[in-house]
């Protein structure tokens, strides 16, 4: 569905050319959602807009749905635009128009006569969730319905590609989630191929398939979301995990055991699939004169499958607490000893 191949974009500056993107090769596969993450300047807004021929890339070559996007102009970007749709960070809805009216606006621009109109954004409207709100204006909406109207209007030309250009930033956690939800259904349903780049690891572990971490105009990691959260390679990609699987407190906690248990152990636990089911904690009670305190804990479900980590702190007499470890290794779980008493 979509080939990225050698591309770079490169910008003049004062100081000199800037590489915002630097050699970008990627393969996304036609009904795939698909997550690029990365912090500010990155490129990977710039990327995304080469999808769609806002941008050129200076050298490469960008093909969405079998059009070679880096190289066509004029009617024939036009139509390829027309199957390649976007939303954004901030909506961009006319404000002067009602929900109805922004749904309508890229049909209006196509031709679509009339009638065809209102029965296609009456199918948008129930899709998204806006029953009840079609003749209200922007203003009278929230973030989310907001961004609803926004993921209308891109699917009124039933489009191949959806590109969403950190579509969640400007949402609360609980109205996020609603979108993504709402993503994936589209994605399901339509088989709609979805590329969405963001800076939160906790919108790649809800909905991508596949993740793409750039830096510095580089895509430094990538493969399936488990993968990825399960064994990151690089720094950059550890610390967007690390949003997700170590929050601050586990942090303060860790502190204060150590202070209260000198000689114990601060133990991270990884669980991908079943033995995410595990009663490894029973077992290591039972079985070793240690002492076991859960820090934290939580199971991520991706769309590759379940991901759990487990923070505990080990206390016991050295000897002991080495042959849980060892337990531990041979149980199929990850396990990594991250503090020292």
């Amino acid at each position: 569905m979509i080939s990225i191949k050698n591309v770079q974009k490169i910008y003049p500056s004062k100081q000199g050319q800037v590489k915002a993107v630097d050699d970008v090769n990627l393969e996304i596969s036609d009904g795939e959602i698909f997550g690029v993450i990365g912090y500010s300047g990155a490129g990977k807004s710039t990327l995304i807009r080469m999808l769609n021929g806002l941008e050129l890339p200076t050298q490469g070559k960008v093909v969405v749905a079998n059009n070679e996007v880096s190289k066509i102009k004029g009617s024939q970007l036009r139509k390829a635009r027309q199957e390649i749709s976007m939303i954004f960070q901030h909506f961009n809805l006319l404000w002067s128009r009602t929900v109805r009216d922004n749904i309508a606006f890229p049909l209006e621009i196509a031709g679509v006569s009339k009638k065809e109109r209102l029965k296609r954004v009456d199918e948008l409207i129930k899709l998204v969730g806006l029953e009840g709100r079609e003749n209200a204006y922007p203003s009278q909406l929230s973030g989310g319905q907001k961004q609803r109207v926004g993921i209308a209007r891109a699917l009124a030309n039933n489009p191949k590609v959806l590109l969403c250009d950190e579509a969640t930033s400007a949402l609360d956690p609980q109205t996020t989630d609603s979108i993504l939800d709402l993503l994936v259904d589209i994605n399901a349903r339509l088989g709609l191929t979805i590329v969405l780049i963001t800076h939160e690891m906790h919108v790649i572990r809800k909905i991508c398939h596949r993740v793409a971490v750039m830096e510095n105009g580089k895509v430094v990691e990538m493969g399936p979301v488990l993968d990825v959260f399960k064994n990151p390679q690089e720094v950059i990609t550890k610390r967007f995990v690390q949003q997700v699987t170590e929050p601050e407190e586990t942090k303060e906690t860790t502190k204060h055991l150590l202070e209260k248990y000198p000689d114990g152990k601060v133990v991270q636990l990884t669980f991908v699939g079943e033995t995410t089911d595990q009663p490894l904690i029973t077992d290591l009670i039972r079985g070793y004169e240690i002492t076991v305190n859960i820090l934290q804990g939580k199971i991520s479900h991706t769309q590759n499958g379940s991901y759990g980590t487990l923070f505990i702190h080990l206390n016991g007499s050295k000897e002991e607490v080495e042959k849980a470890i060892e337990f531990i290794n041979k149980q199929q779980v990850g396990v990594e000893v991250i503090a020292n008493g």
